[in-house]
């Protein structure tokens, strides 16, 4: 396999407006959208092209709401950042699967309170599958 660094290169550049920031946003989704059998074959990926596919688009809709044209450029610049890094084989699997950890893990969803999740964290004891004592004793204060 030979590497090219200028595979998918691109000037970094600025949106004029807000068509063009539009246009420029639509352009990275297709992009990402039809790559999306070729990023399942090179990392060997065990999920379906729709699963792959359904995940880019809930990347993109969690920026839908962005309000600033500067925010919009810094965005785009992520993503076809994370692109080039992605079908360039720069990444390792942990780093693409990293995307679909809240789907296969049920554990990987936030705790219902900050300071539980925290002291869950910190304060268990790496030979005991249990809560530690100090755990037990700050929840009952509660």
């Amino acid at each position: 396999m030979v590497i090219n660094p200028t595979y998918l290169a691109q000037r970094t550049r600025s949106s004029m407006n807000w068509q063009d920031a539009s246009h420029r946003v639509l352009k990275s989704y297709r992009d990402w959208l039809r790559a999306g059998p070729e990023i399942q074959q090179m990392y060997s990926l065990n999920m379906p092209v729709s699963a792959i596919r359904t995940k880019i688009r809930q990347e993109f809709e969690r920026h839908r709401f962005v309000a600033q044209i500067k925010t919009v450029d810094v965005l785009l610049f992520n993503s076809h950042s994370e692109f080039q890094e992605t079908l360039n084989y720069w990444k390792q699997l942990p780093h693409v699967l990293k995307y679909f950890r809240a789907e296969e893990d049920p554990k990987a969803s936030l705790p219902k309170n900050f300071i539980q999740g925290f002291l869950e964290v910190y304060l268990r004891s790496p030979f005991e599958s249990t809560r530690t004592p100090a755990l037990t004793t700050m929840q009952g204060r509660n």
